[in-house]
């Protein structure tokens, strides 16, 4: 039977590595942005983990939320980066900073 910590586990574990993907990876953007819904998707795991064993459906409310925020995210996040690649022709953060003024 599958408990609530191995659910809990489940979202650190997945948490911990999209942060180590933050701080491992700092050149590449796609990397980052896949980091950050890592880190949105562990969360989301917990809320919903706690929601069914509480019984309560506030959880689940609060995912759709935060799944609307993710694929807003996701979409702002891919249009920058098009348009980064269009104009310098790489994806690397270092170049972000030469757009400056």
């Amino acid at each position: 039977m599958i408990t609530l910590s191995h659910y809990i586990v489940l979202g650190a574990v997945l948490f911990c590595i999209a942060v180590a993907g933050l701080f491992i990876n700092r050149k590449n953007v796609i990397v980052l942005l896949m980091s950050i819904e890592l880190m949105l998707l562990a969360v989301n795991m917990n809320f919903v983990a706690f929601s069914s064993f509480l019984g309560d459906v506030s959880g689940q409310v609060f995912v759709f939320f935060i799944l609307t925020v993710a694929a807003a995210e996701a979409a702002i996040g891919l249009a920058i980066l098009v348009l980064l690649f269009r104009n310098r022709s790489t994806i690397n953060i270092a170049d972000i900073d030469s757009m400056k003024g």
